[in-house]
């Protein structure tokens, strides 16, 4: 009796200093978030008002905004999204619908994970010399193409994550029917995940919207408004990270509030990320 007493009192005793670390380690991370998310409010409320959206990026000393940064920006995250989201989609549904225990399915697998893990700057090197030295300048075309091989592997993974969750049932219900399996995919399986892989098509823009690295290599910058592709365009990561390392005030305010635009952006599509897969679940 004393026996089993102490053994409760030893694993009550683990429980509850394993569930204080943990609860420790949280708020540890929680509370410099929140300096981090603190800076960033202050600084870059400032630099929030109607030029920052309307007045291109200016030269030092004068007023401007960051319109051309926004606008390279969304075209070409749009264009990675355009790209990337249908290679994505067919290679996912690839793995979980007809190759799902296959060699090739296993080696695609792999390459897939290692881009998932691969540093950004090695996709910025690859289009560099793939498009870059090829067209013999930068442009917004290779950027958008560095970051559709950010949005690929992501997409990749959660459309074959949500089609695996899509019970066998119903593709064996829609079979019996008579349905071609095309038609049981693009009616049965991709209908019933389909709020999950729009969630991996949230999440791989959020994941593309802060990165600097590809773009330094491929789109580089610009400080005037360009609508044309072939040229180089200013985006919002690369126009942080030159501001914010250069010795002028005006551009470091500019910096933070291009920061504040892009974590609201991030923090906005992962919320409805989050909604989309709560609804999943429901």
């Amino acid at each position: 009796m004393n026996m089993n007493r102490a053994l409760y009192f030893r694993r009550r005793l683990a429980n509850y200093v394993f569930v204080s670390m943990s609860l420790a380690m949280a708020l540890f991370g929680l509370v410099w978030l929140a300096f981090i998310l603190g800076a960033l409010l202050k600084n870059g409320i400032a630099a929030l008002s109607p030029s920052l959206f309307t007045e291109a990026t200016p030269p030092p000393g004068s007023a401007g905004g960051l319109s051309n940064a926004i606008f390279g920006s969304a075209v070409m995250s749009l264009g990675a999204v355009l790209l990337g989201t249908p290679i994505g989609l067919f290679a996912g549904t690839y793995l979980a619908e007809y190759a799902r225990f296959g060699k090739l399915a296993f080696v695609v697998r792999f390459v897939n994970d290692t881009l998932l893990s691969a540093p950004s700057i090695v996709t910025g090197l690859f289009i560099y010399e793939l498009v870059v030295t090829r067209m013999g300048h930068f442009s917004a075309i290779a950027g958008a193409l560095s970051l559709t091989v950010i949005v690929i592997p992501v997409v990749v993974r959660t459309t074959e994550n949500m089609l695996l969750l899509v019970p066998s049932g119903l593709r064996e219900a829609a079979s019996a029917l008579g349905a071609p399996r095309s038609m049981v995919i693009k009616l049965v399986t991709w209908k019933a995940a389909r709020a999950g892989i729009i969630t991996g098509v949230l999440l791989a823009v959020a994941r593309i919207s802060g990165e600097t690295a590809p773009l330094l290599f491929t789109a580089l910058n610009n400080q005037f408004m360009s609508t044309d592709i072939t040229h180089p365009m200013a985006s919002l990561p690369v126009v942080i990270f030159q501001y914010a390392l250069s010795p002028y005030e005006d551009w470091h305010t500019l910096a933070w509030g291009g920061a504040l635009l892009v974590t609201a952006t991030v923090l906005t599509l992962s919320i409805i990320a989050r909604l989309l897969e709560g609804k999943k679940r429901t």
